[in-house]
């Protein structure tokens, strides 16, 4: 039987669209159809914990009492003033309920010094500031701006100048770097969040 000639685009049509409607369920619900995380274990989204606290010696300036930063990306349209609170790389609450967080025992920008690292979910819950927060990451190029205001109205500029892709066990990217002062952005690889997307930026202006 001959089938007409108009039909096969249509079922070549039909066969795509089922594919991008299962890819972007795989994605987007993950693959049991529940919300979207960047782990099979929601509770399981693989930030650093560190204790004691690391980064500038003590007696470095303490900054405001309320530690709350403002994240903009310029870059990525969805981060535009977003509240970052200072919490445990284990505090899943706040890694769902923010765009990302400012990791407990890493420097704050108004240390000398400081790696300021900053952490969020690649696709994160719907409904909540964690969805999609960094899901393009990886468009951040060097020169690109990032930039964190404190609860005090104070602005720090920083310009991207490195990315790569690290361990869940490496810690370095968390300490310090000599001689600069930096921000560190971290989100999960995909398409199996096993291993870290990190951006990192140096500081070029406060005001």
């Amino acid at each position: 039987m001959r089938i007409k000639s108009s039909i096969v685009p249509k079922l070549v049509s039909a066969v795509l669209v089922g594919t991008g409607l299962t890819l972007m369920a795989f994605f987007f619900l993950g693959p049991d159809g529940s919300a979207a995380t960047d782990s099979k274990d929601p509770e399981g989204f693989d930030v650093p914990r560190i204790e004691p606290r690391q980064g500038p010696e003590k007696g470095a300036a303490e900054g405001p009492e309320d530690k709350t930063l403002a994240l903009t990306i310029p870059k990525l349209d969805r981060i535009e003033d977003d509240a970052v609170p200072d919490a445990a790389g284990d505090d899943e609450a706040k890694l769902k309920g923010y765009a990302a967080i400012h990791l407990q025992g890493t420097g704050f920008p108004w240390q000398e010094g400081a790696n300021v690292y900053l952490a969020g979910h690649r696709l994160g819950y719907p409904g909540t500031d964690s969805f999609l927060a960094l899901w393009d990451q990886n468009a951040l190029e060097r020169g690109d701006e990032i930039s964190v205001t404190d609860s005090e109205g104070t602005k720090y500029t920083y310009r991207v100048f490195e990315e790569f892709v690290t361990g869940p066990d490496d810690l370095s990217v968390t300490k310090p770097v000599e001689g600069r002062n930096i921000l560190t952005l971290q989100t999960c690889t995909l398409p199996d969040y096993t291993k870290r997307l990190i951006t990192r930026a140096e500081l070029v202006e406060e005001a």
